[in-house]
């Protein structure tokens, strides 16, 4: 199995079928070829950043949950 091109590396070649296109040079074949390698790369970026998106959501989540038990244990000694 190939290993995926990094975000990055997507994302610039998505710039640059992006620039091809906007030039009105190609034939409509190409067009077609490029707006479809286009379309996966932009799927496969946006999966990408999904995925990292959850990931920050899960650890700020889990430092809000050590800060708020770190407070309650501060909180119950300053009580004392």
């Amino acid at each position: 199995m190939a290993t995926q091109p990094s975000f990055e590396d997507s994302l610039s070649k998505l710039e640059e079928i992006v620039e091809k296109m906007e030039s009105g040079d190609l034939k409509l074949e190409d067009s077609l070829k490029l707006f479809e390698e286009g379309m996966k790369l932009t799927k496969d970026c946006n999966q990408r950043l999904s995925e990292i998106e959850k990931k920050v959501k899960q650890l700020l989540k889990t430092a809000s949950a050590k800060d708020d038990s770190t407070s309650s244990r501060g909180s119950k000694s300053k009580e004392e």
